[in-house]
């Protein structure tokens, strides 16, 4: 058995969404992957993280360094506007303890990891996307956990969690360094030195990883599918809300900061693509897999999918149509 959770659940007619955390259910069952699948989770992820960076050359950042605005603007939008936008969300809504936390891990994680491939459907800025990609996972490493302490402690019901839960920082930066900032420089040094290696590797790793991390993650939804049934509903129009704050935070920073067209298709799609596969880790190797937190942050990592690539096609058609109107 791949994952092992509290198999005892109340009836459905029992279940409520009360704003006292004892007596909520969802903010007390866990939803835990055993040592051998979070291990597998972990690998799966690093592998990702390795795929895309055999990808990301020195060359990417040397003219966007020449103007770094845009690097600029992205960093602002994905580690400080959208946690602060996220905060206010919870603050508006008053979402269970526990779904609220797992908001907040999603806003403090950095874009995620098939960003890259949205921007190139949007016909977005390709090198923008990957140097973003590189710099926000670097920052993460010490951002993440920053910002996740940093916010949850404002808000009384998700501080609570945290209080229980007493996190060591330290241990959460040392894990995202090794599932991202290891993997990231490892894959950069590849491409570096053996850029035909890394081409020919990248095409089959970044899919195949890929593939293998999804899959791990529906196994562990399908594994728990009674109490994600059960809340389906609440945490899908909270995941849509906070998913369309996040591309919008993008796009609205990125027009007052005057950037193009590109840029701006740019720093939307990498602020509403989060990397909740690294959220799921840090839940079940920091929460035991708490399950509001687990569900909204799955489920953001399904839905992203979906509305990144409707809005990616929409950019797409668009720049279609407004070449032939030009042509």
């Amino acid at each position: 058995m791949l994952l092992c959770f509290n198999p005892i659940y109340p009836s459905k007619t029992d279940l409520k969404y009360p704003n006292n955390l004892s007596d909520t259910i969802i903010d007390s069952i866990h939803i835990n992957f055993n040592k051998e699948s979070l291990w597998a989770l972990n690998a799966a992820l690093a592998l990702v993280m390795f795929g895309i960076a055999l990808e990301i050359s020195i060359s990417d950042f040397k003219e966007l360094l020449k103007k770094p605005k845009p690097i600029f603007v992205g960093v602002l939008s994905q580690f400080i506007l959208l946690p602060a936008l996220t905060f206010l969300l919870v603050l508006v809504i008053k979402p269970l303890p526990s779904v609220a936390l797992g908001m907040i891990m999603v806003a403090a994680c950095p874009g995620g990891n098939i960003s890259n491939f949205i921007t190139h459907i949007a016909k977005g800025n390709s090198a923008l996307s990957i140097c973003l990609t590189a710099v926000a996972t670097l920052l993460a490493i010490f951002m993440t956990p920053l910002n996740l302490e940093f916010w949850s402690s404002l808000y009384p019901p998700t501080a609570i969690i945290l209080t229980e839960v007493a996190i060591e920082p330290l241990a959460m930066i040392e894990l995202v360094f090794v599932l991202l900032g290891i993997p990231l420089i490892g894959g950069m040094l590849l491409n570096y030195y053996f850029p035909y290696c890394a081409e020919k590797v990248a095409k089959v790793l970044k899919i195949a990883s890929l593939m293998f991390f999804v899959v791990l993650i529906f196994i562990a939804l399908y594994a728990n599918r009674i109490i994600f049934f059960d809340y389906i509903l609440y945490v899908f129009w909270i995941v849509v809300l906070h998913n369309l704050v996040a591309f919008l935070t993008g796009f609205s920073i990125a027009k007052v900061f005057g950037l193009s067209t590109e840029n701006i298709k740019t720093i939307t799609i990498e602020t509403g693509i989060q990397n909740s596969g690294l959220g799921l880790l840090l839940i079940f190797t920091f929460f035991d897999g708490l399950g509001g937190m687990a569900l909204l942050t799955a489920f953001w990592g399904i839905w992203h999918l979906v509305s990144g690539l409707l809005l990616a096609n929409f950019w797409s058609s668009k720049t279609s149509i407004d070449k032939k109107e030009l042509a």
